[in-house]
């Protein structure tokens, strides 16, 4: 059985984030094709019979779909920041740790959160 043998190939490129019990991970990876596409996975900790566990929610985002994904996620965001929340201040949230940029491997465009989304 070879179907894993070049599974390590796959992935092109990794950010992590950590937020509170939780951890994303943006992965690029590719098709034996050479075509490219994004997972988003949410994992989070958690405990059962006094053992740790994972358990992970997984987005697939196809090239396609990228503007359409960035651009509903700004209007969300925006709506949040601008409409439900005007009065808080997020920019104590911009703070950047050298965790979320863990495994860069290639130029990255280092946006805060107040920022626009950018999909270059």
């Amino acid at each position: 059985m070879e179907d894993n043998k070049d599974y390590d190939r796959d992935e092109i490129f990794s950010r992590k984030v950590k937020a509170g019990k939780r951890t994303y991970f943006f992965d690029v990876k590719s098709t034996r094709s050479k075509d490219y596409y994004l997972t988003i996975t949410e994992s989070k900790r958690k405990i059962r019979d006094d053992n740790f566990f994972y358990e992970k929610h997984k987005i697939f985002l196809y090239k396609e779909d990228f503007a359409k994904f960035i651009d509903a996620l700004q209007e969300v965001v925006d709506h949040v920041k601008n409409d439900l929340m005007a009065d808080f201040d997020f920019s104590q949230f911009d703070v950047e740790t050298e965790s979320n940029n863990h495994n860069s491997n290639s130029n990255s465009n280092n946006n805060k959160y107040g920022d626009d989304l950018k999909w270059d």
